[in-house]
């Protein structure tokens, strides 16, 4: 018997599931890990009263136990903590991988606290949520670092990885959609139509651009990547201009090491240093050289996610 209907899709997120319904449903929050895990500490998962769950807190072999707890719990109306794998009472069930967690849930979690959270999140304001152990009382803060500090468990929010894609022609188009695909948010800019079509057809946010700059409307935050992928290099120096007094925390353009000279010459001139430039990746892509568009679109989202980005970028991801 399936005693759970997993909701599955992209960027399906936890407490914003809570949110988009009215009936009754558990918080299962990670709040202890030993050893190896699938999933980090305060990863998330929510069950709802008629056995529907969002999200996952490991490879899938306890979250049909998680949900009859959940339910329990529910039921009794108060938190209660679950362990599985090392140290756990559950002999029966065991973690592939050989660790173990530790799971907190927390039945009917206070809305205006999460609405609170979900808003912070909506603005990319970093926050925690902080969770009672005994009560379940539910509530949002500043920032606190992931973790416990004995009668309380705070779980760090900090912004998604967001792309800002300017460009024209299949390179910018298919990189748009691979973000798009991956579930992290993104625009793209340009001003080709094509282009707009392509990106559009995908679900992504477009954006026409009529001037050479980043529209001023568009806040750079640390969690910003701003990738470029233009032809016409003319484009470039007045958007890389912006991105480079930006905290943008990745910073790349498309083109071969003579048109990385001739945008570094530019960009000298407008007044930039060494210091500046060194944020500049170009040619962009793990892959060198990659002639392919699909290629490029994969080894360029393989460099921006493997850069030394501010732990939040990394930190608790919205559809954990």
């Amino acid at each position: 018997m399936n005693l759970t209907k997993p909701v599955f899709g992209l960027n399906v997120d936890p407490i914003d599931a809570i949110l988009a319904r009215d009936d009754d449903a558990v918080l299962a929050i990670v709040v202890g890990v030993e050893g190896p895990s699938y999933r980090p500490i305060g990863a998330t998962m929510a069950v709802f009263a008629d056995r529907h769950r969002v999200g996952t807190l490991s490879s899938g072999c306890i979250e049909n136990d998680i949900t009859l707890h959940a339910l329990k719990a529910l039921e009794k109306g108060r938190p209660a903590t679950v362990r599985y794998g090392r140290g756990s009472p559950f002999m029966d069930i065991r973690l592939p991988c050989g660790g173990g967690l530790e799971i907190l849930l927390v039945p009917r979690p206070d809305r205006r606290a999460l609405h609170e959270l979900a808003e912070r999140r909506r603005q990319r304001i970093p926050c925690s949520l902080r969770v009672t152990r005994e009560e379940g009382t539910v509530s949002v803060a500043d920032v606190d670092a992931t973790g416990s500090d004995g009668l309380e468990f705070h779980v760090r929010f900090t912004p998604e990885i967001r792309f800002l894609v300017f460009g024209k022609g299949p390179e910018a188009g298919i990189f748009a959609a691979l973000v798009q695909s991956a579930g992290y948010p993104n625009i793209l800019l340009s001003p080709d139509d094509e282009t707009l079509e392509h990106g559009a057809a995908a679900g992504c946010a477009i954006r026409r651009l009529t001037m050479k700059a980043i529209p001023a409307e568009l806040a750079v935050d640390p969690w910003t990547a701003i990738v470029l992928f233009f032809h016409d290099h003319d484009w470039e120096p007045p958007i890389l201009a912006y991105a480079l007094s930006s905290p943008a925390f990745y910073i790349g353009a498309q083109g071969s090491e003579m048109a990385r000279n001739a945008r570094n010459q530019e960009l000298e001139a407008l007044g930039f240093d060494l210091a500046a430039l060194r944020r500049l990746h170009g040619p962009i892509g793990l892959v060198r050289s990659a002639r392919d568009a699909r290629t490029l679109a994969i080894s360029v989202l393989a460099e921006v996610l493997s850069t030394a980005a501010p732990a939040g970028a990394r930190d608790h991801r919205p559809h954990s």
